[in-house]
């Protein structure tokens, strides 16, 4: 039997202190529980691979750590995307005549139609990512709720701006009901180059 490869993730090291309305604190609890799915979804990896080897592959075990898998890992690059699109040496918006206010005027008629569009649906009860994808056929934007970290991920689609709605990114710095002052802190903390980047 071949033997299979295995891949290793390794946490990225964000260095986001001193963001505008975003603690330290609260960017510190957020690492840790960062690293925590890196770790948890280099753990399921190994426990799936070592199934396959035992010949278990499909086996009620094997099922349920692959549904595991989906939220660990893409609450792992979920976070990934989050901490890469801020900076604490924001620009207040997209670059004018950039791709991505092109893409943003193409998408929803100006940049303050779309950002309140992104706005109320990251403002939406429950908890949560809100986040702009693309859309790799024909290049429009559109702002999706995630559930959870893998419930509601559009197939194919390449996101461009993440937004952490669960009450973790904020709770130490806003009270459950301060999600929209969490909103505009964070809007006070992208980096539109990263976002641009991410662009097809």
């Amino acid at each position: 039997m071949a033997t299979l490869a295995q891949e290793t993730y390794v946490a990225k090291d964000f260095n986001l202190s001193g963001l505008n309305g975003i603690s330290d604190k609260t960017l510190e609890t957020h690492f840790g529980l960062y690293k925590g799915y890196v770790t948890n979804t280099n753990t399921l990896n190994e426990h799936i691979s070592q199934l396959i080897k035992d010949g278990k592959a499909g086996s009620p075990e094997y099922a349920e750590l692959t549904r595991r898998l989906g939220f660990e890992y893409n609450g792992m690059r979920l976070h990934e995307y989050y901490f890469g699109n801020m900076t604490s040496s924001p620009s207040s918006q997209p670059s004018t005549g950039g791709k991505l206010a092109e893409a943003i005027n193409a998408s929803f008629g100006d940049y303050e139609t779309w950002k309140l569009d992104l706005t109320k649906v990251g403002a939406m009860r429950g908890v949560g990512w809100a986040i702009t994808f693309q859309d790799p056929f024909n290049g429009r934007l559109s702002n999706h709720w995630i559930t959870l970290h893998e419930d509601g991920n559009p197939v194919g689609f390449k996101p461009i701006l993440v937004m952490d709605v669960w009450e973790h990114a904020f709770l130490l710095d806003y009270k459950p009901a301060e999600r929209p002052k969490y909103i505009e802190a964070f809007f006070s903390n992208i980096d539109w180059n990263a976002v641009e980047e991410r662009l097809g």
